[in-house]
């Protein structure tokens, strides 16, 4: 039994939902389909959530709002005109947009939500149609028919975990499921969506909840590549991950999942493939517990810019009980949060988002660090990005932060701090913003050969 997620770029027009049809078809265990709501058709194209958005703005500070539901509207009529569905379908999607604006604005939490989640509800109810009419037995289920109760927390949503008993249920049914993503019901039956990008939530919770042998998730590349395509000219898409290596991957800049995504599919122990839509034969990327082999020792090579370092040194600081709990008070205080901390005998860093300072919160710090921690020098550094290679078998294969430290020697490049955390998931680098693109194709190259430059 298996549960499909499709993206919003698998659903944009008829041409993409003949092929999610075709996929669903060629397996009689994708018993579960839960959708987003239509991406772009190209480029200069608007997602429907973003016209959804537009919407509610109009809505709410009371300017005409024919215009943005009729484009809604039109944009789910093209696709019930091109799949050659009965009118009755848009008879339905339309009477659910133009209901949004006769909500009340007032005292009304959830209004946002509602208007959000009108994208992902109301394709689901068009993809059920779609499939019905083209062989498959297909049944339309609202998250509130699904047990997908969720708390109530606009925008940031999670499952109530004795939702899952509800979920559970869903198995008896014998129709194919089609699920809207991105959205639960409260316990007082109000909308509310997790946070964006979370259809793939919704999508990682029915797997649990139903028990599934495998949640795949359908996008629009080949699963997750060893490097950004964007840096490395066709990089090797990785065959199989962990869910704490996708974690790591994650954190250093790897967007293709919703990282809260994978917690539910985690705890239930649920393997996850990433496929792509446009060519469901690639075998994609498999996110498991554990590896099946010790074959490839780093997986994947991510880097993000937008960190900033304080930097301070004290003589004898090693000696002193109770620094680093002074430090990370000043911090506290002044609601801060840190991501790294590597330190020396008498010099510690704190690595952290730059957003997370204003200059006036860096002057504080500084004045703060020499008065209460009493420092001998503080600086603050900006513009510093991190390179994580990230691999579960590093610590079985001797040699590996040599051959990194050796391959950014060889290029030049610079590094400002390395940490390694004590489980050895991932080597962290901490270089100048304007070497990162370098760094990641010196490490790449190490590690998986040459980049396809030419």
């Amino acid at each position: 039994m298996k549960v499909v997620k499709f993206g919003g770029s698998s659903l944009a027009s008829a041409g993409q939902l003949e092929k999610v049809l075709n996929i669903v078809k060629s397996d009689k265990e994708r018993r579960f389909v839960v959708v987003s709501a239509p991406g772009k058709r190209n480029a200069e194209d608007t997602k429907v959530t973003d016209a959804l958005i537009k919407y509610y703005r109009d809505y709410v500070a009371g300017n005409d709002i024919s215009k943005s539901q009729s484009w809604i509207i039109d944009r789910y009529a093209a696709m019930v005109s091109e799949l050659g569905l009965k009118p009755a379908v848009l008879e339905k999607i339309s009477k659910s947009i133009r209901a949004l604006a006769t909500l009340p604005i007032e005292e009304n939490e959830f209004l946002y939500d509602t208007f959000l989640a009108a994208g992902e509800n109301n394709n689901a109810k068009l993809i059920a149609a779609y499939f019905n009419q083209n062989g498959i037995d297909a049944r339309y289920v609202h998250p509130r028919e699904a047990g997908i109760v969720v708390t109530s927390e606009p925008g940031h949503a999670r499952i109530i975990p004795s939702s899952y008993d509800k979920i559970e249920e869903l198995t008896n049914a014998n129709e194919v499921l089609v699920i809207p993503g991105f959205f639960g019901v409260t316990k007082e039956n109000q909308i509310c969506t997790f946070s964006r990008g979370g259809s793939d939530i919704t999508g990682s919770i029915i797997a649990a909840g139903v028990k599934a042998d495998l949640y795949e998730n359908f996008t629009d590349v080949d699963g997750i590549f060893a490097a950004h395509p964007g840096i490395i000219h066709q990089p090797h898409s990785i065959p199989e991950l962990t869910y704490r290596e996708m974690r790591e991957l994650a954190y250093a800049g790897f967007s293709v999942l919703h990282d809260e995504a994978l917690l539910p599919a985690y705890r239930g122990k649920i393997p996850l493939v990433i496929k792509n839509t446009n060519n469901p034969d690639h075998p994609g990327t498999r996110i498991v517990l554990k590896h099946s082999s010790d074959k490839f020792p780093v997986v994947g090579i991510a880097g993000d810019s937008g960190f900033v370092s304080i930097n301070m040194s004290k003589y004898l600081m090693n000696r002193e009980v109770g620094f680093g709990r002074k430090v990370l008070q000043i911090l506290e205080d002044l609601n801060i949060g840190w991501e790294h901390m590597p330190t020396g005998i008498d010099d510690l860093s704190i690595i952290l988002r730059s957003r997370e300072l204003t200059p006036i919160k860096e002057e504080e710090i500084l004045r703060q660090l020499v008065q209460k921690a009493e420092v001998d020098h503080a600086e603050i550094e900006h513009d510093l990005s991190i390179i994580m290679i990230v691999g579960e078998k590093m610590k079985s294969h001797i040699g590996v932060t040599a051959t990194a430290t050796r391959a950014l020697s060889e290029n030049k490049i610079n590094i400002q701090m390395m940490s390694q955390g004590s489980s050895e998931v991932s080597i962290m680098f901490v270089v100048n913003k304007d070497q990162e693109k370098a760094a990641i194709k010196a490490l790449y190259n190490a590690f998986f050969g040459e980049s396809k430059e030419d």
